[in-house]
């Protein structure tokens, strides 16, 4: 199967305590996490949903400082032409190309606007389901990420520059009010998520990635019993569902996404 640029491919959690994070999130999201049996990777922790990887969870990098909480890996066939592409387009790049044994070759980039992102090439490409697609409940998708959102200060300019690296377009928008416009993007069939105002509406420049949970719920009563915070939601959302952003006890937030279940 050919890649499709710009898919997400992975997640990735730089934790201060790595044992935390993995009994968080195993937790809220039913993940399985393990450490690698690659000595190679260093005691990398795999988190897996119905045996399908779909994050990671390390300390953070010594030789690449600064990236606290979730990254999101975006897939590319070419990474190093890709981050040559980022710094055309005006962005920087902090870490890499390099490659990870048995895994691919990454690179940790920002954009124009400073907001950080992994670009990466898989060994096999195709073989990645750590992503699935929208709307929820067309695949088994759960512990899976389903949806990404760029919260920036300037989004038209963050569509252009996606646009120029992974042939995006923006796909329609939802008002938000005064929080303006929540702009959905992607291209053909690969719709992975939107991108909003940061400015005006007070969220962290950053990309955000959702876990898709049976029970939205349950799933933020667990946040809450296991010393996370919710931060916004449950909101409704299209097709039925909830969404929620969360932090976990460290402070690194991401989103959940499913449905309520009838009392």
């Amino acid at each position: 199967m050919p890649v499709v640029e710009g898919t997400p491919i992975w997640f990735e959690l730089n934790a201060a305590d790595p044992d935390a994070a993995q009994a968080f999130y195993q937790a809220v999201a039913g993940w399985r996490v393990a450490a690698s049996p690659m000595p190679e990777h260093g005691g990398y922790r795999i988190a897996e949903a119905d045996g399908i990887p779909v994050a990671g969870i390390r300390r953070p990098m010594p030789e690449a400082p600064g990236f606290p909480g979730w990254a999101v890996y975006l897939a590319t066939r070419d990474v190093d032409a890709l981050a040559s592409r980022v710094m055309d387009l005006g962005g920087r790049i902090h870490f890499g190309p390099v490659d990870i044994p048995h895994v691919g070759r990454f690179a940790m980039v920002s954009d124009p606007q400073d907001v950080v992102f992994a670009v990466m090439s898989a060994a096999r490409p195709g073989e990645t389901r750590a992503f699935g697609p929208v709307p929820l409940g067309t695949a088994p998708t759960l512990g899976h990420g389903v949806w990404i959102e760029l919260a920036t200060p300037d989004p038209d300019a963050a569509i252009g520059f996606y646009g120029a690296l992974f042939g995006w377009e923006k796909l329609g928008a939802m008002p938000m009010g005064a929080m303006g416009a929540y702009a959905f993007i992607g291209r053909g069939d690969l719709r992975p998520g939107a991108v909003m105002s940061s400015a005006a509406t007070g969220a962290p420049a950053r990309w955000n990635w959702y876990i898709h949970v049976p029970d939205i719920d349950a799933a933020l009563g667990t946040v809450r019993e296991s010393g996370g915070t919710v931060l916004r939601g449950p909101d409704p959302i299209p097709g039925g569902s909830y969404s929620a952003i969360i932090a976990d006890p460290e402070g690194n937030r991401l989103g959940l996404a499913g449905p309520r279940q009838a009392p």
